[in-house]
């Protein structure tokens, strides 16, 4: 029985690395397929996200399995690389090491940005696509669902995904919060087209945000951003009107004086009726006067305010994680015996079958012999018969039992399969 993963992350690999060895969904389909024609007998199942790429093979049968030096050829080959130039930069993890990283991973302890629950999603989807192409099996099928039960254990009953630890994602989920209840109804503004601008309108979107106007000086790159989020880009020359109307602001700019002044903002001010104003100064230097944060209804938060929140949730995050990775211990020893108990079921159901065979054989012998017994006296010796067998097969089987909480038990499958002529 063999489960291996051959991978990159963030940890050890480039960016630049990463990219070379990344896969669309589509040619994630094909490198599924191309490995089910190379290794048909093995489980394939490939995680590729924009901080790693990881794939999973497993067998019961370990000489069934491509090697690790096999998996980074076939990864050199599908994406034109030189595998010795590759080669560092993919790690190899097999067996119980294997099922821990898995663990680790779904439940976000291996991110760049710890507890964030965009990862167990991406590790459903590419279980999901090795089920769709026939490329996952029973082991395959047992550790990922593990995995996710893992992951949502970690999730349940530890705070480390309660905390947003991101510039972005504490804007919304921690201040914008605290000034709206929802977000579908109101007036979202995002001044600048960076990635900044982008990460905070992916949570805004995910909160149900959907009006939304994105002004540039550069308004290709508007339009550009707009259209990820189907959001609507403006020109420069609308930022006062759309000012007025803006529940929520995220300025992002790399402008080197504010663009949203004290005195922009009170030549719009009456017409907003004193309506509350969520704005968010991520820029650097600042996009907005710190004056507009005195305005009636105007709540301004700048880089400095949000990041004092992240530090304060990262390290509440931090105390979370030994419960964390108790649990994902926890779970990997239960999953390895649960595996190794498993690996000697044929042996143990092909014991039983013989030992069956030959009680039946036995019985019918004796009863032919002792035709004259009543039924009641027939059915005390085939429960003897049974008992025996039983008492017999307990020991060898106690032993297995508690040899597989220590790891695969192969040295004692093997001596029974010798002791007894098992094939």
């Amino acid at each position: 029985m063999k489960l291996q993963i051959v991978g990159c992350s963030h940890h050890q690999s480039s960016l630049e690395v990463r990219e070379q060895l990344a896969f669309s969904p589509d040619q994630a389909r094909l490198a599924l397929g191309r490995l089910r024609e190379l290794y048909p007998r093995s489980e394939v199942v490939l995680l590729s996200t924009c901080n790693r790429m990881e794939l999973y093979t497993a067998s019961d049968d370990p000489q069934l399995c491509p090697s690790h030096r096999e998996v980074v050829n076939f990864l050199a080959e599908f994406h034109g690389l030189d595998p010795v130039g590759i080669f560092e930069d993919l790690f190899e993890h097999s067996g119980e090491d294997a099922v821990r990283h898995l663990f680790t991973v779904a439940a976000s302890l291996d991110s760049m940005v710890v507890g964030e629950g965009q990862i167990l999603s991406q590790v459903k989807q590419a279980y999901d696509l090795a089920k769709s192409g026939n490329t996952a099996g029973p082991l395959t099928h047992a550790v990922f669902q593990a995995a996710i039960r893992v992951a949502k254990s970690v999730a349940r009953d530890t705070a480390i995904q309660q905390k947003r630890v991101s510039i972005p994602s504490v804007a919304v989920a921690d201040f914008a919060s605290g000034v709206f209840d929802s977000y579908h109804d109101k007036n979202v503004l995002v001044v600048g087209a960076g990635e900044m601008a982008e990460e905070t309108l992916t949570y805004l979107v995910a909160e149900g945000a959907r009006h939304i106007h994105v002004v540039n000086r550069s308004f290709d790159r508007a339009e550009k951003l707009a259209e990820q989020f189907s959001a609507r880009a403006a020109p420069w020359t609308e930022l006062s009107s759309l000012l007025e109307r803006a529940d929520i602001i995220v300025s992002t700019t790399g402008a080197t004086a504010p663009v949203i002044t004290l005195e922009s903002f009170q030549a719009i001010e009456r017409q907003r009726a004193q309506r509350n104003l969520v704005l968010f100064d991520l820029a650097v230097p600042r996009d907005v006067e710190s004056a507009v944060g005195d305005c009636l209804g105007v709540y301004l938060y700048t880089i400095d305010d949000l990041q004092q929140t992240c530090e304060a949730n990262r390290r509440a995050r931090e105390k979370e994680w030994p419960k964390a990775e108790k649990i994902i211990e926890d779970e990997t020893t239960r999953f390895m015996v649960d595996l190794n108990h498993r690996a000697t079921g044929p042996t143990i159901r092909r014991l039983r079958s013989q030992a069956d065979d030959i009680k039946n054989e036995e019985l019918t012998r004796l009863l032919n012999k002792l035709a004259d017994l009543d039924d009641r006296s027939q059915n005390e010796i085939r429960r003897s018969f049974d008992r025996l067998v039983n008492k017999m097969l307990h020991p060898p089987l106690e032993t297995l039992r508690d040899a597989a909480k220590e790891g695969p038990p192969h040295g004692l499958l093997e001596a029974l399969r010798d002791l007894f002529k098992i094939h």
